[in-house]
């Protein structure tokens, strides 16, 4: 058996690989991705188990390790730097290190997503992020509709935008005005047929589509919390799943002081941003949380308060897949324990 500890860089990746059979050891450096690529199938056949530390533009090489059928191990980067304590970094160091740990059986491996959803994944990021850039342009016409003293409808609908058209503009104000309202118009083509790609693969997946029965919860929402979280079973209770998605505040506590800071945001940045934006409307349907919303609001932040009750609603989502309850079911069952306590 092959053992391999693999520093991956994005054009290279240093290696260091153990026979079991021999006991012979050796490093090398692999350019990416031909002589990676050929040095690999050169080990088609063998029994190869490869260890890497999560990082970024490695889809390729685990399609490749896929492809030949070796073991893929993803570890966890803050727990492998923990176990090398040296000051002295290199490549050759860290492959080495990576591999002591598979030979010790130590090595942190961390949940991936299965291959057959990444497809998933890269429609609701492709969507996300044209979404954030369409919010960008209505913010842009927005606040060049305030600065002509048009108040009241926003740009982005049919009056709105009708209003701010008819302003005479001159010069590159009038050029910018017409390239954002053609921008909008082509992000809102490209973004519909992804809404209508999203709603098809949500409906057919059943704990999605338990989640959509969540008032505020929708097909992008419920779909990315799914493939995010992954089976439930990982998380022993609710609070490890907000820990997860980087709901809960940074802490910095000793003896009797306690110091609390901002939300950790580890974790899947879009899943977070889609919970907060769910929050706003789920708020709406429950008496509780709509309280607790308008008590923070007037309080502290608006912005404290919809991170509150996306940490609440991302608690709930995973008890509902938990129980394989629809939101009524779990709603009624919290009230009746509230209750009996």
């Amino acid at each position: 058996m092959l053992i391999i500890g693999c520093d991956f860089h994005p054009t290279f990746e240093v290696i260091a690989m153990l026979d079991t059979e021999t006991g012979e050891l050796q490093t090398r450096r692999l350019n990416h991705p031909n002589e990676a690529i050929e040095f690999y199938r050169s080990l088609a056949g063998r029994q190869v188990r490869i260890g890497l530390e999560a990082t970024g533009n490695f889809r390729w090489f685990r399609r490749l390790v896929a492809e030949l059928g070796f073991q893929f191990l993803l570890g966890n980067p803050q727990e492998i730097r923990a176990s090398m304590p040296r000051n002295q970094r290199t490549d050759k160091r860290d492959a080495k290190g990576i591999l002591r740990l598979l030979m010790e059986e130590r090595f942190p491996t961390v949940w991936m997503l299965p291959t057959e959803d990444e497809n998933l994944r890269a429609l609701l990021l492709h969507r996300c992020r044209l979404v954030r850039l369409r919010t960008r342009v209505k913010n842009q016409l927005d606040s060049m509709a305030k600065n002509e003293g048009l108040i009241g409808k926003r740009v982005w609908t049919r009056q709105g935008s009708q209003q701010l058209q008819a302003v005479p503009l001159a010069g590159w104000e009038q050029q910018r005005r017409d390239d954002l309202f053609e921008l909008l118009i082509k992000l809102n083509q490209q973004i519909l047929p992804l809404d209508k790609a999203v709603a098809e693969a949500a409906w057919a997946h059943p704990q999605a589509r338990l989640l959509m029965t969540h008032p505020g919860v929708g097909p992008n929402v419920a779909l990315a919390f799914v493939l995010a979280i992954g089976p439930w079973e990982r998380f022993a209770r609710g609070k490890y799943v907000a820990s997860y998605l980087g709901l809960i505040p940074a802490e910095e506590s000793s003896g009797s002081k306690r110091r609390l800071g901002k939300v950790s945001k580890q974790g899947n940045s879009m899943v977070r941003w889609l919970l907060v934006e769910a929050a706003s409307l789920a708020q709406r349907k429950d008496p509780a949380w709509h309280r607790q919303y308008v008590r923070l609001s007037l309080t502290k932040h608006h912005g404290v308060a919809k991170i509150a009750i996306a940490h609440k609603l991302a608690v709930r989502l995973y008890w509902m897949l938990r129980s394989g309850q629809n939101y009524e079911q779990v709603k009624e069952r919290g009230s009746h324990a509230r209750q009996s306590v």
